[in-house]
């Protein structure tokens, strides 16, 4: 994986077929007998300007702000008072019905009063309204759609860029998973609340205010009856269902979050699990896992089952005793046979909207929930990140300087203590030692992919914490224990960290690392189409690519954390040539587990229990006696081959 140029490359151009680069179409995997008509729809699409806003190390403020659902509306006031606008006059407008009922009940149907002009003009306004209603509730809709797409777009770009700030560290102890719960199920939640459930959650809201006006407007008694007695205990009642179904969905939550993540773990180690025949206790420990999801829903469905059943309950006993009172009111003449009539009809609408609100209050829970989880996500500090405006490191000679340096990736146990090495431009310097000696926390305390607990890294002088990061990585290449290959083509895998790279260079590179072999078997070439983590290669193929792509980037200074370690012999010998190539004129930093790989560099440091042990060329080592003549002697009597 080398660091050099940045993500510019992209996939663009890879067909799940391959040799189809000139049409545009990024790798999806998508089916063949599909290329055709995906590439017409693709033409079709209308041109996008590019981004205006680059990525930057440091948050702006509003990106430093704790995320609420305020601040994700914000950004589209204009779209927003839109759509506020048509949930008001629905609301409005809905609540014309009952009036138009007791105006035809009283001037049209009783005795007396009957008129087929009234109740025909009445029928006439019901039914203009209702077509009114069904276009505002077609442009509210409209409206709350466009207005959630283009939130979740900004909150999914938003939650991606902050994964790419934070450190190491992070990825090493947060599972996969469950950073893909928040990209995936969060954000789902957050939409379904944005496109449907505010709009209806506002409407519903206000069809309460509004009916409460019209109440008691029509007859305040009855009224003072409804406010007095049934919403005190609707409101009581929903007090205890926003706490109790907010622990239930904050549950639910976390632990679909570890339902994603077995699922992610089970998928990516498949192969170790079936070579040691894992699948009976996989399975029950995902049943358990599942388990513990399956009764987060069953607690929250309880909940709900409560209060919604309650207060359909409050529902009808209330009407049945503001019947009883309101008849009362009629046969004294204090109140028309339409007034009640329509009281009811509001009555109905009053609660109505409750249960319409339980509903509504799920979604709005669920996404409460969401925008918390979303929300630690978010201010989750990188453990290593840039001083503001830390200016860019120059164009490096490539001197390497460990001054004193202590690092522990837990703070009661160094993983480093007390280094101080010095490597000279243009030298290759190999560390070797036991495992967990402490040779790759050097190459990671290099790259700056953590900082040091004490003491300083320094490149030509400067302290690596006080550049910026991509200025710091572009000069710096590196190569993993472990490749990592995406899904594309082997061209665009080879130009990940130099986009800008030509043909020519890939080619020279292909034959520098011993690439040809390979690229002249598969059918399409360089074209050929890499799965995800470059499973279709074996691991010594995914190592020379990464070796080839390490060299395209240019690099000041080079740094291999065991690359050679899963090649086999012939392997190895192509590229320690190809190392004597590209390794000329750089600085080089090897963390050897071979010790042919580092019998070919200028020194060699002898790393053990976090401290150098000896450092020297190898002849001076083997002639001192001490730790690394005992490796060596090791290595010649296993024939010169492997591992020491």
């Amino acid at each position: 994986m080398t660091w050099g140029g940045g993500f510019g490359g992209g996939f663009g151009g890879v067909f799940a077929g391959g040799g189809r680069a000139t049409t545009g179409l990024p790798f999806g995997g998508i089916p063949t007998e599909l290329l055709d008509e995906a590439t017409r729809l693709l033409d079709s699409e209308p041109a996008r300007p590019p981004s205006a806003r680059a990525f930057t190390q440091r948050p702006s403020a509003a990106e430093r702000r704790p995320l609420s659902l305020t601040q994700l509306l914000a950004s589209y006031r204009g779209l927003l008072a839109i759509a506020s606008l048509l949930v008001l006059a629905t609301s409005l407008l809905l609540q014309a019905g009952p009036k138009i009922t007791e105006y035809a009940i009283d001037h049209g149907m009783l005795p007396g009063h009957r008129s087929i002009r009234v109740v025909v003009v009445a029928g006439s306004l019901y039914a203009l309204i209702a077509l009114i209603n069904v276009g505002l509730q077609r442009w509210q809709t409209d409206a709350t759609g466009r207005l959630a797409s283009r939130v979740m777009h900004d909150l999914r770009v938003r939650v991606f860029t902050h994964l790419q700030r934070l450190s190491l560290d992070f990825f090493t102890e947060e599972k996969a998973g469950v950073l893909m719960s928040r990209m995936t199920s969060d954000i789902e939640n957050l939409q379904q609340l944005l496109q449907y459930g505010l709009a209806q959650f506002a409407t519903q809201g206000l069809t309460m205010v509004v009916i409460t006006v019209v109440l008691f407007a029509t007859n305040v008694e009855l009224a003072a009856w409804t406010v007095l007695l049934v919403v005190p205990v609707l409101a009581v009642l929903s007090i205890w269902f926003h706490h109790a179904s907010e622990r239930g969905y904050l549950r639910t939550r976390d632990r679909i979050a570890l339902v994603l993540a077995d699922l992610s773990e089970s998928l990516y180690g498949i192969r170790v699990i079936t070579a040691h025949n894992r699948q009976r206790r996989n399975i029950a420990n995902h049943r358990h896992v599942v388990g513990a999801y399956r009764d987060s829903n069953l607690y929250t469905g309880r909940v709900s089952s409560m209060y919604g059943p309650t207060t359909n309950l409050i529902g009808i006993l209330g009407q049945a005793l503001l019947l009883g009172i309101g008849g009362h009111l009629v046969l004294e003449h204090r109140m028309s046979l339409g007034a009640l009539i329509a009281f009811f009809l509001y009555l109905n609408r009053f609660f109505q909207p409750i249960q319409l609100l339980v509903q509504q209050y799920n979604a709005l829970q669920q996404g409460r929930s969401s925008i918390i989880r979303l929300r630690g996500l978010l201010a989750t500090a990188p453990s290593v990140d840039e001083v503001a405006d830390a200016p860019a490191l120059p164009p490096v000679e490539g001197r390497i300087t460990f001054a004193s340096v202590s690092f522990g990736y837990r703070p009661d146990r160094l993983a480093l203590e007390g280094i101080d090495l010095e490597i000279d431009p243009g030298q290759t310097v190999a560390i070797v030692g036991p495992t967990g000696a402490g040779k790759s926390t050097l190459a990671k305390l290099v790259n700056r992919f953590y900082d040091p607990t004490a003491g300083q890294v320094l490149i030509d002088g400067i302290d690596v914490r006080t550049v910026s990061l991509r200025s710091l990585r572009s000069q710096i290449g590196l190569v993993p224990q472990e490749p990592f290959l995406f899904a594309g083509s082997i061209r665009t895998n080879l130009a990940f960290g130099n986009p800008h790279v030509t043909t020519a260079e890939i080619d020279e590179a292909v034959d520098v690392v011993g690439l040809r072999d390979l690229v002249e078997r598969l059918p399409d070439g360089l074209d050929a189409e890499v799965h995800e983590r470059g499973q279709t290669l074996s691991a010594g193929e995914r190592q020379l690519l990464a070796l080839a792509r390490a060299f395209l980037a240019r690099p000041r200074i080079l740094v291999l954390d065991e690359a050679t370690s899963s090649l086999d012999l012939k392997s190895e010998q192509i590229v320690e040539r190809a190392l004597d190539r590209v390794l000329e004129g750089r600085t080089a930093l090897l963390i050897a587990h071979r010790l042919s790989t580092a019998e070919r560099a200028d020194r060699i440091v002898v790393v053990d229990h976090g401290q150098i042990v000896e450092q020297g060329t190898p002849r001076e080592l083997v002639a001192r006696g001490g730790v690394y003549a005992q490796m060596h002697a090791a290595w010649v009597a296993a024939g010169g081959q492997g591992a020491a």
